[in-house]
């Protein structure tokens, strides 16, 4: 850049800087632009949370965003500028009752261009005084994402003790050799990826805390009504949820595309049609059996526990998806969307792994859909002809993208379970069916919009629960029926296959009003 251009840019950082809205006028010109704190980071090129940070007041603009964050602010208040009322008006004052908080804001992490956390000689954290490698945009010692407690809550250092009296004069003794020191073996300093560890277990904890801090909160609110508690907490599930996925990202080795261009079979051709993607839901009952018949045969319905939260181990693409005909087949580090005819499924005694379908052919399924596909075709299951794969849609993926938060809400749910603390785990319930059915196109939800990720995940609980079907089969047991994606009907002792239990790893019994018990009687059929 030439002297001339830099002076320039200097003049209008300036000029934009003299002119600077307040905190409440910049969330009021990014509404009134009904852009989300999503598209606005990564327009300036920050994060989600440092646009949240700005609106509030809780930090100023600063390099490198601050330019071209103080530009859109200008540009916006041209188009909407404010009324004379409203420049005039107070401040507005909030409700405590009717308010939803999301979790606090967090003081921010330095990161570099990549997006990631950047890590730095240890030193104790300037809010918890417990020792982290991550820094604040500052330069000093702060836990990735300021997850960790105020400073203060960490047990101070103990007061030096007071020195010992001096000992009594002794009779002098004879001379002896002064046994030679030792010097202590110093501690082993921890390793990067031990450091990392134990900052993501601290960070976890932490985001732990948060759960369990807002449940508190909306129960305090509500004054013991734990119906309304709860009403609260689904109210706030949405941006909740979002707030400790972003966090659970701070110190992640991906960065991700919120908002890429789509294909034409991923966009909705209207609110009340459903895109192209075919998720292979299953709804299957065994020709062998039927509740009319009369007979003895013993059935129990098993419920899948946590489905959707098991599924987010799952494929997902992070970048933008470009679309490809090859028909050698799929890299396995990319994952999408992809045209397929599936192979002929010939065994009426076990669930299509494609769902029940209305029309045969060619159609769109999801990278979850296809690994089945290709498993069951492949020399361990030989169930099947391998698909035929025509065109894909795909990006490079990871399978740990949402590991960190799949861990998070699963510990949050483990320890729910174990305390009998129904409000947390209809919360943390809400807030993982949530992010997925809202991560797609809703107007609940602006801060992505991944169709394809919401398809691979349901998707991925399907195949889980395909899984758990051939494993109670190649146990010997029918197959009766096998629903959504959390239902199982199986005859036989069940107990032998699966541990019960409420855990994700765990099945239980299924409870209805129409089966209280959730075991039945039916007969066989001619087949």
């Amino acid at each position: 850049m030439s002297g001339e251009n830099s002076v320039e840019a200097l003049l209008e950082e300036a000029r934009l800087t003299a002119s600077v809205p307040a905190p409440a006028e910049r969330q009021r010109l990014r509404e009134a632009a009904s852009l989300s704190r999503a598209q606005v980071a990564a327009a300036v090129g920050v994060g989600r949370t440092t646009v949240a940070n700005w609106e509030t007041g809780v930090s100023d603009p600063t390099p490198p965003g601050r330019l071209p964050y103080l530009r859109l602010l200008k540009g916006l208040a041209e188009i909407y500028p404010a009324t004379p009322a409203a420049a005039a008006a107070p401040e507005p004052t909030v409700d405590p009752v009717s308010f939803v908080p999301a979790f606090p804001a967090a003081p921010e992490t330095l990161r570099g261009l990549d997006g990631r956390a950047i890590e730095g000689d240890p030193g104790p954290c300037i809010r918890c005084g417990v020792e982290t490698t991550y820094q604040s945009t500052d330069g000093r010692p702060l836990h990735s994402g300021a997850l960790c407690q105020p400073a203060g809550s960490a047990a101070p250092p103990a007061p030096p003790a007071p020195p010992a009296p001096p000992a009594p004069a002794a009779p002098a003794a004879p001379a002896t050799p002064a046994p030679v020191a030792v010097s202590p073996t110093p501690a082993p300093v921890p390793s990067r990826p031990e450091r990392r560890a134990r900052s993501a277990a601290r960070a976890q904890a932490d985001t732990t805390a948060l759960i369990a801090r807002a449940v508190q909160d909306e129960a305090e609110r509500a004054g013991g009504d734990e119906e309304a508690a709860l009403k609260a907490l689904i109210k706030r599930a949405i941006p909740d949820v979002m707030h400790l996925f972003n966090e659970t990202r701070a110190t992640a080795r991906y960065d991700y595309t919120a908002y890429p261009a789509l294909p034409d079979i991923l966009k909705k051709p209207s609110k009340k049609d459903p895109d192209q993607i075919w998720e292979a839901r299953p709804r299957f009952h065994h020709p062998g059996y039927s509740l009319r018949a009369p007979g003895d045969v013993r059935v129990t319905a098993l419920d899948v526990n946590a489905a959707y939260l098991s599924a987010l181990k799952c494929w997902l693409p992070i970048g933008k998806l470009e679309h490809s005909t090859s028909t050698d087949g799929v890299d396995l580090k990319r994952s999408g969307v992809h045209l397929i005819t599936p192979g002929e499924w010939a065994h009426p005694h076990l669930p299509d792994p494609i769902g029940d379908r209305d029309e045969p052919g060619a159609l769109w399924v999801t990278n979850s859909t296809l690994r089945l596909l290709q498993r069951l075709s492949g020399p361990k299951y030989a169930l099947t002809e391998a698909p035929v794969i025509h065109e894909s849609w795909t990006s490079g993926a990871t399978e740990n993208f949402l590991d960190a938060l799949r861990k998070l809400l699963s510990a949050a749910r483990d320890e729910a379970i174990e305390n009998r603390d129904t409000l947390t785990l209809e919360y943390v319930k809400a807030m993982y069916s949530k992010f997925i059915s809202t991560m797609g196109e809703s107007i609940h939800n602006r801060e992505m919009v991944r169709p394809d990720w919401m398809h691979i995940i349901h998707s991925q609980a399907y195949a889980n629960l395909w899984g758990k079907a051939y494993k109670a089969h190649q146990a010997g047991l029918d197959i009766v029926a096998m629903m959504g994606t959390d239902e199982l009907h199986l005859t036989g002792d069940w107990r032998q296959v699966f541990p019960e239990g409420r855990g994700v790893s765990q099945m239980k019994i299924k409870h209805s009003d129409a089966k209280a018990s959730g075991e039945y009687t039916i007969g066989t059929v001619a087949r």
